[in-house]
C-alpha cells in the first residue's frame, strides 16, 4: 500500500502541513523536525511531486545539475545553455545545485532519494562516491557525468568526457617539438575536498612532458581576484624563466598573456603560451589551445539523460570526445631562457 502524507504526519507526530512544508518550504521547518520527517518519509517510500501532471506521469519533470564552479564562467554557462536547449523542448526544467565540498555533495545525495524532486542527476567535472550513486540507483534515478572523474568505474549510468589525457599529450608534444624543455604548468588548487577532472589533465601533461624529455615546474594560481598577478610575480621571480607556459584553462592563459606582454615579455619570442578550452577570445588573441566543446558535451549528456528516463537505457552510455590542438600565434620555437 502506498504511503500518504497523513501516514508520514502520524508517524512523525506532526501536522500534515508540516510534512508538506518539509518538502516544499524546508526553510520554514526546524532542522530536527525536518530530518525526522524526511527519515520517516524515506522509510515509507513517500514522495511529493511538484504538479498534478507530474503525479500522473510519476515524474517530476526536473533534472538536477551539480556544478562546483561559478555559473558565470565560460564552461559552466555553456553546459547550462547546452542542457537547456535539449531539456526545455522536452518539458523539463533544470535545477542547479552549486556544490563546494564532499559534505555538501553527501547532503545532496542523502536528501534527493527522500524528496524525489528530480528524474535524473547530472554532475559536471567532479567526483561522486559509489555509495552516493547507489542511493540513486535504488530509487531508479539515473546519474550522468560531464567530464567526471572515473564515471564508469564508480557507477554512473552514463557520461560524456573530453579526452583530457590526449589533450594534455597534444600540448606537451607541441611544446617539446618546438624545442621547449623549461616549461611551467599553471594550475589551480582549490581548497575544497572534491576531486576535479582537471587534476587528470595536469597529471597527464606532466607525465607526457617527462616522457618527451622535459620536466615542467608547477605554479599554483590561487582562487582569488589577484591570481594572475600572483602567477606573474612567481614567473618573473624565477632565476631562469621558462621558455613555455602551459595553462590548465584559457581563463588563466589569456589574462596571463596580456600581463606578460605589459611587463615587457614578448609572446611568443620570449615565452610561448598554451591554454586549454578554446573559449571566448582565444581566437581573437591568437592563443594556441586545446579545443573542447561544452555545448556538444551538454547536448550529448542531455540526450543520454532523456534515453535513461524514457527507456531505462542509452545506446552509447560512455562516450569520450577526442581533443584537438588549435595552433595559433602564441607559440613558436624555443628561445634561450631569459
Amino acid at each position: 500500500m502506498v504511503a500518504t502524507i497523513k501516514d508520514v504526519a502520524a508517524r512523525a507526530k506532526v501536522s500534515v502541513s508540516t510534512v508538506s512544508r518539509t518538502f516544499t518550504r524546508p526553510e520554514m521547518v526546524s532542522e530536527n523536525t525536518r530530518m525526522r520527517v524526511l527519515a520517516i518519509a524515506d522509510e515509507l517510500d513517500f514522495s511529493i511531486s511538484r504538479s498534478a501532471s507530474a503525479l500522473k506521469s510519476g515524474r517530476t519533470l526536473r533534472i538536477a545539475l551539480l556544478i562546483s564552479d561559478h555559473l558565470r564562467l565560460w564552461f559552466s554557462a555553456s553546459i547550462i545553455e547546452g542542457l537547456n536547449e535539449v531539456f526545455h523542448d522536452r518539458g523539463y526544467d533544470l535545477s542547479i545545485f552549486q556544490i563546494s565540498s564532499t559534505e555538501e555533495r553527501r547532503r545532496f545525495f542523502d536528501m534527493l532519494p527522500v524528496r524525489r524532486n528530480a528524474d535524473a542527476v547530472i554532475v559536471a567535472s567532479f567526483d561522486v562516491a559509489p555509495d552516493e550513486i547507489a542511493r540513486l540507483s535504488r530509487t531508479d534515478v539515473p546519474i550522468i557525468g560531464i567530464n567526471c572523474v572515473d564515471a564508469h568505474s564508480t557507477g554512473f549510468n552514463a557520461a560524456v568526457n573530453i579526452d583530457d589525457e590526449q589533450g594534455s599529450h597534444l600540448m606537451a608534444r607541441h611544446l617539446t617539438n618546438l624545442g621547449h624543455r623549461t616549461i611551467a604548468y599553471i594550475r589551480t588548487d582549490r581548497e575544497v575536498s572534491l576531486h576535479f577532472s582537471v587534476q587528470r589533465r595536469y597529471e597527464s601533461f606532466v607525465a607526457s612532458c617527462r616522457s618527451l624529455g622535459a620536466d615542467p615546474v608547477t605554479i599554483v594560481a590561487p582562487e582569488d581576484e589577484d591570481r594572475i598577478g600572483t602567477v606573474l610575480t612567481e614567473l618573473l621571480s624565477m632565476p631562469h624563466m621558462p621558455t613555455a607556459v602551459a595553462c590548465q584553462e584559457d581563463g588563466i592563459a589569456i589574462p596571463l598573456l596580456f600581463q606578460l606582454e605589459r611587463n615587457g615579455v614578448d609572446i611568443p619570442a620570449d615565452i610561448s603560451v598554451v591554454g586549454y578550452d578554446d573559449s571566448f577570445y582565444a581566437h581573437d588573441v591568437g592563443l594556441t589551445t586545446v579545443r573542447q566543446d561544452p555545448l556538444l558535451l551538454a547536448h550529448k549528456a542531455a540526450e543520454k539523460t532523456m534515453d535513461l528516463i524514457d527507456r531505462g537505457t542509452t545506446d552509447t552510455p560512455f562516450e569520450t570526445i577526442p581533443a584537438r590542438l588549435i595552433v595559433r600565434s602564441s607559440t613558436t620555437k624555443a628561445s634561450q631562457t631569459i
